[in-house]
Formats: structure tokens, sequence, C-alpha cells
């Protein structure tokens, strides 16, 4: 084998024939040290020797990256290393090891900084993405608002600003700490959050502290999250929740002798479809929600039923009793749903100060209804407004959706109906055995009771209504042979 001196003209200058797969130049300087060339590669410094008997040949590196005095001294170094009884593959095994070492700390280290300023926003938008398919659509739109930015244009009523423009929103409460990282959500913090928002909004704040208390229990069990909580969940402190305070118990709900003076200022709501919702609402005892989202599909005029989608059973058929099908009957079918609203009311200021003025001319204080705000889901989302100011008119302020719900309920014990045909008819959940496991009424049954507690409503309200029994409603029978 031919040695030369390696100098820098020899080592470039050296080619490997092309009849040939490789050729070496070997130095008689150092031991071992050679460069190996191919047709199609670029020359490279090796180093060849024997280890306990068996020939090894490692590469060193390219010509353009390590000198001929580079090469030589790390020539050296490997015979070293066999002559002291080391295998000199290991210490390439060990550098190439601590590389990948190094990039997975490196790694491990850029992915542990940004874990930690991961946000309680982009956690929140994850959690939503994951509960979606296990809550309710309803549940689900709450979570969105309370953590919104607002500033958008306000889309329920018509109040102007001072200087002539409509109002914008508000952040939901939880936006507020939307920016923050998820690692600074400390008891402290949320103690103050939750003093800040009860002083304003109490009842809500304290709806947005429980939905806070759930999240922060899905981040407790998320693989990543789990990491950045300073506990286990910051917001369960006997601190935020005095500072919050206990929900007092609604009690609003019309009296027998109120029945007379709702039902007519009901009556005068301008919006005849929201004027129906608020009479089906009171009939039908349902939550304020499974009335607005009923579809001309859950109506069965020929079986008398309607299909409430509710929050326990999923779906529970309730009787069609006689004066709700005559409300639904004189709605008009402008979409799926039966309290449509397709009103798009995108009115400039000025338009808004016209129809103020002509209810002003008049002598009405309120537009009850008639400037309702239209919503993109195609049906009623706020009929709220304008039933606190029929209440109001007929000096039953303070009289909620809900409290027509609660309404229904009380109204039924001047009947002495049995309290599990009521609770079956609203959606409660049984609350004894057996109720719970062997008692389930069908719909005829319900319907002997129902169609007694409308009558007896409207006649305490003192509306002459009398139910017509068409051809239609009862299927005819004959006689088969």
């Amino acid at each position: 084998m031919a040695k030369v001196s390696f100098t820098v003209g020899r080592v470039n200058g050296f080619k490997c024939p092309g009849d040939k797969k490789q050729a070496f130049l070997w130095d008689s300087n150092v031991l071992g040290l050679g460069v190996r060339s191919t047709p199609a590669g670029k020359p490279a410094y090796v180093f060849q020797s024997t280890y306990q008997g068996k020939d090894l040949r490692l590469t060193i590196g390219g010509l353009d990256a390590w000198s001929i005095p580079e090469a030589q001294a790390k020539a050296r170094e490997l015979q070293r290393m066999i002559d002291e009884g080391k295998d000199p593959r290991d210490l390439k095994r060990n550098a190439i090891a601590a590389t990948q070492a190094r990039k997975v700390a490196e790694a491990a280290q850029v992915e542990a900084e940004k874990l930690a300023s991961v946000t309680v926003g982009e956690a929140w938008a994850v959690y939503l993405e994951d509960r979606k398919p296990f809550w309710g659509e309803r549940n689900f739109a709450d979570h969105v608002k309370m953590s919104k930015a607002g500033g958008e244009v306000s889309k329920r009523g018509v109040k102007l600003a001072p200087d002539g423009s409509k109002p914008k929103t508000q952040p939901g409460p939880i936006f507020q700490l939307m920016s923050l990282q998820i690692r600074e959500l400390t008891p402290a913090v949320l103690e103050a959050w939750a003093g800040e928002h009860a002083a304003v909004r109490a009842t809500y704040a304290r709806l947005c502290w429980r939905c806070m208390k759930v999240f922060l229990n899905w981040c407790a069990e998320h693989p990543e999250y789990s990491r950045l909580l300073v506990n286990a969940n910051p917001a369960k402190t006997k601190k935020a929740r005095e500072v919050l305070g206990k929900p007092a118990a609604k009690d609003d709900a019309l009296l027998r002798e109120q029945l007379p003076a709702w039902f007519s200022a009901v009556g005068q709501v301008q919006n005849p479809v929201i004027s129906a919702y608020l009479r089906v609402l009171l009939m039908t005892g349902a939550r304020p929600g499974e009335v607005l989202t009923l579809k001309w599909e859950d109506v069965n005029t020929q079986w008398k039923s309607l299909a409430i989608r509710d929050k326990v059973e999923g779906e529970r058929l309730i009787p069609l009793t006689p004066y709700v099908a005559h409300l639904l009957a004189g709605l008009p079918r402008r979409n799926e749903w039966v309290f449509a609203s397709t009103r798009a009311l995108s009115l400039d200021p000025e338009s808004i100060r016209r129809r103020q003025a002509k209810h002003s001319r008049k002598g009405s204080t309120a537009p009850t209804g008639a400037l309702v705000q239209a919503s993109a889901t195609g049906h009623l989302t706020d009929p709220s407004s304008a039933h606190r100011c029929a209440a109001a008119g007929a000096g039953l302020e303070g009289l909620t959706l809900h409290g027509l719900r609660r309404s229904f309920s009380s109204l039924t014990e001047w009947l002495d109906i049995p309290s599990g045909v009521v609770a079956q008819i609203q959606g409660h959940k049984p609350s004894a055995t057996a109720e719970k496991h062997y008692k389930r009424r069908p719909l005829d049954l319900l319907r002997v009771h129902h169609e007694r507690i409308e009558a007896w409503i409207l006649d305490q309200a003192g509306v002459a209504f009398e139910a017509a029994v068409s051809s239609q409603a009862r299927p005819k029978l004959s006689a088969v042979s």
C-alpha cells in the first residue's frame, strides 16, 4: 500500500479512477490516516486500523471541514484509544448520542417554554372544542358568551348612546382572564376577579365562577395543562365563595288573582309571535329555551302532542292542549321554527329615532316587542324585554320568563293535580322511587290532567275560549267485519 506525505496539493488533487468504486491515499506521517475518494462522492479523511484482531475504518470528515493537521491529530487520538484497549467507534457513538440528547433537551426546553406561555384563552378554546359534543347548543353558546371580548354593536333594543350611536356589547366576565397564562391563575387572582364582578352582576358572576371551576378541573386532568396549575383548582377557595355569596331562591310566580291582568297585558304585545310564545310558556310549564326552539315538526296535530327537547330526558312528549293548539294555529309558517323571527333589524340611528317618536305619539312608553331584534337562528332569541314591559304594565314587575314555568307548577296546587303528573309535563326528574322506576304515565293520561289545568287557568284569567272538536282532530273509527 503506497503512502505519501500529505500536502494540500496532493490531497486536493487526489481523484478516484473511473473504473473503480473507491480509491485511497494514505499518509506516510500518521499511521492509519487516509483519504477516501469515489467517482461520484466527495473525498473525505478516514482512519483505518485493527481492534481486537479485526479491521475497522472510521470516517473523520470531509476535506473542506478538516485541515491536514486536524485530521492527523484526530487519527493519532483514535490510535491512542486502540492502544489503550478502547474501541474508537464508541467515541463516535457517544458523540452521536450526545448530539441527539442535546437536540432532545433543546426541543423539550422549547416545548416547555411554549407550554408555560399557554394562555387561559388558548386552553379555553381547546376546552370548548373538547366538551362541545357533550353539551347542548345553549350551554356551548353560554360559554362562548361569557368569554367574548365585547365591543360589537348591540343587537338588543334600540336605545342610543349620548352621541347618537348604538351601544356596544360589554366583555364577558371570563374575558378578563383570557390573556393570563395558566400558571398565573392563582387563588389570589381569581378571588380578586370574583370580587370585582360580584359587585356588578353577582348572579352572572357566580355562573361564570362555576364554569371556571369546571374548566380548571378539566385542566387538572389534562396531560399538559395540569403541569401549569399552581393549585389543583385555584378557583375553589372559601374566600371566592364568600365574595360571590349564595344565590337567593327565586319566588316570582303569578297568583291566581293576577292571571286576568297578565293575560290582558300579554294580549296587547304588538308582536303576535311573542304574545303567543308567552302564553304557550305559561300553559305548558316548559323551560323558556325549550319553547323557543320548538319546530313545526314537533307539533303533532293528529295525536295532539308536542315534542319538547329538554336537558333531562333529551326529549319528552306532552299533550297539545286545545288553547295551545289554537295559539300555534294562528302563527305564520315562515320557516322551520314555530316562533320564527325574520325581522332583519339593521336600522340606522335616524330610523330608530323615527320609530321611537311614532310610539311616543301613540302614548306608549316602550315598543313592547315591535322593535325586537331578529336573530340569525331564525327563531326568537330574547323575548324577555317584551315580557318585562308587559308585566310592568300589569303591575307585575319582577316576573321573569322562568317565573311563568314556576307559575304553572304553583297554580296546579289549586286543582290537587298529582305531583308526578306536573313533573312529567314540565320535564323534572322523578323525585320518588315509584315515580322514577315504575310510573310513566302515557300521553292520554297526561292529557286528562293537562287540559283540566289549562281550562282552569283560562277560567281564572277570564279568557273566553271554547275548544272546537274538528273531524281532523280525532281520527274516525269504522267497523271492520
